[in-house]
């Protein structure tokens, strides 16, 4: 791994084959793999960048439509400058993620978000009463 300087590297990280340029930061409880993250790139608690496909093959980005090989089969994600990833965000193999953007805490995400763009968490919540056991 190779950091820049006044990153964060926290408690309870795991890092393989990445580079973090300077103000890089992840705090506690991610795992870094293959992967670049920019100047002041920001992972909340809790952050995973998976580098390795569940199925076979290598790991392709999909680019305006059409899939690219990029030759590796492990390779994790381009965080780019100032982004920034919830708590809990799931960054699938072969995502980059635009400067500035926004990835809402709890997202599983997958594929090219543009510089400066908030991707919101919409999942339904449903809420129903609680019953007392054996009625």
């Amino acid at each position: 791994m190779i950091v820049g300087d006044n990153f964060v590297l926290g408690n309870s990280c795991e890092f393989k084959n990445s580079l973090l340029f300077n103000a890089a930061k992840v705090p506690h409880l991610s795992y870094v793999g293959d992967s670049i993250l920019a100047s002041h790139a920001h992972l909340r608690a809790g952050v995973k960048i998976s580098n390795f496909k569940l199925m076979t093959g290598n790991v392709t980005v999909e680019i305006d439509g059409v899939p690219f090989d990029t030759g590796l089969r492990k390779f994790g994600a381009l965080v780019g400058d100032r982004a920034d990833l919830g708590c809990n965000c799931v960054l699938n193999p072969g995502s980059i993620i635009g400067r500035g953007s926004v990835i809402y805490p709890n997202t599983n995400w997958r594929g090219i978000l543009p510089a400066n763009m908030i991707v919101k968490n919409q999942a339904a919540v449903e809420v129903v009463v609680r019953r007392p056991r054996g009625e």
